[in-house]
């Protein structure tokens, strides 16, 4: 009897302990939903960053130079492109590319049968015309002398019948003429003074029609000589000569090539001076202007360069520009070189707040940023309001004071976070 008590003990000492178990793991359950629930709830308003990570910006007061940065690309500043006048065969390149070559210097010689062709025949059209106009200065002058001797002819005859006629008025007085033949010699004299007057008007008519003959003639002459000098011009043109002075930077053809009429054969640069060519974003379109410096510092020395002519065509988001250096260029530079610009787009320097630019204007588009306080171990989140920037500064417009310390660095990790606590 005495095991019974003792084994009914048992089943009682289990129904205790039962609760007690369920409340503690309860009670745990709890508590690790409470530090869940409050961590994710801190996750959202603060977070702990290692300091040796960040970047840290002073912000001060000073003069704000507005200009961005440019990549440019050194060209000659002159460049002279050689086209096929007229098309042809290479027959011979005298000069090989990247000779430096003199104005008028032959540089390739081209051949052109059916322009050869075409020279001759119009020699031998002008030549038939010079004929036909020396033929025609032939007859008129022989048609001017047959109406002078007309006239000749003419007078002399009207100076005979005069004389006669005042012979034959003596006769006629003494009956020893008859009055038939006085009266014949009369009507003779009239006939031959009026064919005077018809032989001048026709010797006038046709000084007026060789007048304006002859300058027809002469006119078609000197047009068939333009045009044969044009041929000739083109002839010559086969034998492509340089323009001017420079360095001969591209020549494309090869001996037994065909070229066409207005191909690109080459081009002359100039090796005296140069200009730098750039790419801009299409967003400083209406704040790039003709006239604006640019910085460069090349092994140790400034140089001032200025823009000379802005391309208004936008590709890809750009637009081109042109500078030229105000003073000599680097001696060292050549075509095809890259040159780092500061091109400035501001006249004045004016005194402004300035921030460090940094990879957290990306993030925040300059609404807001971190500040830390004056240990350095929080940063909070303030809201500011930033203006114009450079590659290095921002202008702040409100939210931040001089001596303000700001990170800088990229906020893509805490984007969300309202405050930062600085670990080291």
């Amino acid at each position: 009897m005495a095991d019974i008590p003792s084994g009914m003990d048992r089943p009682i000492e289990r129904r205790r302990t039962r609760p007690l178990l369920v409340a503690g793991l309860s009670v745990v359950v709890l508590a690790g939903v409470v530090w869940f629930l409050y961590s994710a709830g801190a996750s959202g308003t603060s977070f702990t960053l290692d300091g040796q990570r960040i970047q840290i910006g002073d912000v001060r007061r000073g003069v704000y130079e507005d200009f961005i940065p440019l990549r440019a690309s050194v060209e000659p500043e002159k460049t002279v492109y050689l086209d096929a006048v007229e098309g042809g065969r290479v027959e011979r390149v005298i000069v090989e590319e990247g000779a430096i070559v003199e104005a008028g210097q032959p540089l390739l010689e081209l051949s052109n049968t059916s322009l050869q062709l075409d020279v001759i025949g119009r020699e031998a059209e002008v030549s038939e015309q010079l004929n036909n106009l020396r033929n025609t200065q032939l007859a008129i002058e022989q048609n001017r002398l047959k109406l002078r001797s007309d006239l000749i002819e003419i007078d002399y005859q009207v100076t005979k019948l005069t004389r006669l006629i005042d012979r034959y008025q003596h006769l006629e007085a003494d009956r020893y003429v008859s009055r038939q033949d006085y009266e014949n010699a009369q009507d003779e004299l009239a006939y031959w003074k009026a064919r005077r007057q018809v032989t001048e008007e026709s010797q006038r008519q046709d000084e007026r029609i060789r007048v304006v003959q002859m300058e027809q003639l002469e006119n078609s002459v000197d047009q068939l000589q333009r045009n044969l000098g044009i041929a000739r011009s083109n002839l010559e043109d086969l034998l492509l000569k340089a323009p001017r002075a420079g360095q001969l930077t591209a020549l494309d053809a090869e001996v037994g090539e065909s070229k066409f009429p207005g191909q690109r054969l080459g081009q002359i640069d100039d090796v005296d001076r140069f200009k730098a060519s750039a790419l801009v974003n299409e967003f400083y379109l209406n704040r790039v202007r003709v006239g604006q410096r640019a910085a460069l510092t090349l092994t140790g020395k400034d140089y001032q360069l200025e823009v000379t002519k802005v391309y208004s065509e936008v590709k890809a988001a750009q637009f081109e520009i042109d500078l030229r250096f105000v003073d000599a260029a680097p001696t060292a530079i050549r075509r095809g070189q890259t040159l780092q610009l500061r091109l400035v787009l501001g006249d004045l320097l004016e005194q402004a707040v300035l921030l460090p630019n940094g990879p957290f204007y990306n993030d925040t588009g300059g609404a807001w940023v971190f500040v830390l306080d004056a240990n350095g171990s929080v940063a909070q989140r303030r809201e500011v309001s930033l203006g114009r920037r450079n590659p290095g500064e921002i202008e702040v417009l409100s939210g931040l004071v001089p001596g303000d310390r700001v990170i800088t660095s990229s906020y893509n990790n805490f984007i969300n976070v309202d405050r930062l606590f600085i670990d080291g």
